[in-house]
């Protein structure tokens, strides 16, 4: 009987801390396919936030996943923001995924390398309400090849 009041103990302790570790500053953390790895100017991924604190900061992430045979160092992204009223702001960013060496910045796993990647820091909402962010590859290349994937993170700062 001792056993099996020691082994509820265990269960609910473990329920519990699972409970605890559920990640209250993502707003945000959506990644999307891009078919074919071949990424064209007009397939734009759309990534809604819905913001119920204009007061406070927030990071704002870059997700990509390319494979081994992307052939640049960089990518250029224009960044749209569409606002609950309406309102868009763009913003062209180029964001760094190898050394000049070919060393890559990410993180590896088989062919596929891993970027979250800072775009904005500390950033303040204007109004509360729901954002559509929007990611454009900005390359000469369209198609711009062996993109796997594409998305963004939002997330409340401390």
């Amino acid at each position: 009987m001792k056993f099996r009041k020691s082994i509820l103990l265990l269960f609910i302790l473990a329920v519990s801390g699972l409970a605890s570790c559920q990640d209250t500053q993502t707003v945000a953390d959506d990644n999307f396919e891009i078919a074919g790895h071949n990424w064209s100017y007009t397939e734009k991924v759309q990534i809604p936030v819905i913001i119920e604190n204009p007061d406070l900061a927030y990071n704002l992430y870059v997700n990509l996943r390319l494979t081994s045979r992307y052939k640049y160092s960089n990518i250029f992204l224009l960044i749209h923001i569409v606002g609950p009223d309406g309102k868009k702001t763009t913003e062209r960013k180029e964001f760094k995924v190898a050394l000049p060496d070919g060393e890559w910045l990410g993180s590896g796993s088989g062919d596929l390398y891993s970027f979250q990647i800072p775009f904005k820091e500390k950033f303040k909402f204007p109004l509360k309400g729901k954002y559509v962010i929007e990611l454009e590859q900005n390359m000469r290349d369209n198609p711009l090849n062996n993109i796997s994937d594409a998305g963004l993170r939002v997330e409340k700062v401390n």
